[in-house]
């Protein structure tokens, strides 16, 4: 587009990209002003079971973006949840923000409600604390707690930094038991709380700073304030 003389910076046109410019120029394309980037949000959304994870599924499923309110923007979710899982699940505008929370370095706590088929005793479950090969997967080192033994099923509470696809279940076929329930609670310092399923809550953007060091733009817009969001089609 440089090349072919369609931009311009503060009204000239410019030939070569190797030009810094600052918050202050002014950035056109074909005469139109280039907008400034959307502020960077947040969202809490409980995912129910037998969504998935994906803008599109191959096999026609429900997924999650079908579900969504019209009025939100279009979101990326951060990591996923598989089908048959639910619970807390972040969506957010910024593909920068997203691939910073899933990074296994970011060093994040994700803890689950699961409950399994079996009776889990510390010995059964030491194998997963101290992290486990599962078909050439090493899964790094669980926290695991027993809640309760309720009859055939048992509850635990699961926490760990990586989340890679069906690790819980995986590495829980692997000490003899069947996962029949998953729920994640909490992401970081992101909770599920009462959120309903299928409910959506916005993090505040003085939340957001506080927890990521990102810089405020500009405070929420009040209600009545808030520009109308284009309508999501739905299958």
């Amino acid at each position: 587009m440089i090349v072919a003389g369609r931009v311009t910076v503060n009204g000239q046109k410019i030939d070569s990209p190797a030009l810094n410019v600052t918050d202050g120029d002014i950035i056109t394309v074909d005469g139109a002003t280039v907008a400034e980037a959307a502020q960077s949000r947040l969202w809490l959304y409980h995912k129910p079971a037998g969504l998935v994870t994906t803008e599109r599924d191959e096999k026609n499923r429900e997924t999650v973006f079908a579900t969504l309110p019209d009025d939100l923007p279009r979101v990326m979710s951060v990591g996923r949840l598989d089908m048959n899982s639910e619970g807390l699940l972040l969506l957010t505008n910024d593909g920068a923000l997203k691939r910073r929370l899933e990074l296994p370095s970011t060093g994040w706590l994700r803890k689950y409600r699961v409950r399994v088929k079996g009776n889990p005793t510390p010995e059964i479950l030491a194998p997963l604390e101290a992290g486990i090969h599962v078909e050439e997967q090493h899964y790094q080192p669980m926290r695991v707690t027993i809640d309760r033994q309720q009859g055939a099923n048992a509850w635990l509470t699961v926490g760990l930094r990586e989340g890679k696809n069906r690790e819980i279940r995986r590495a829980m076929d692997m000490v003899g038991l069947t996962v029949n329930r998953l729920i994640r609670i909490s992401y970081g310092p992101f909770r599920l709380g009462e959120l309903k399923p299928g409910e959506v809550s916005e993090i505040k953007p003085r939340i957001l700073a506080d927890q990521l060091g990102i810089s405020r733009q500009e405070e929420a817009p009040k209600p009545g304030t808030r520009s109308k969001a284009k309508s999501r089609k739905r299958s």
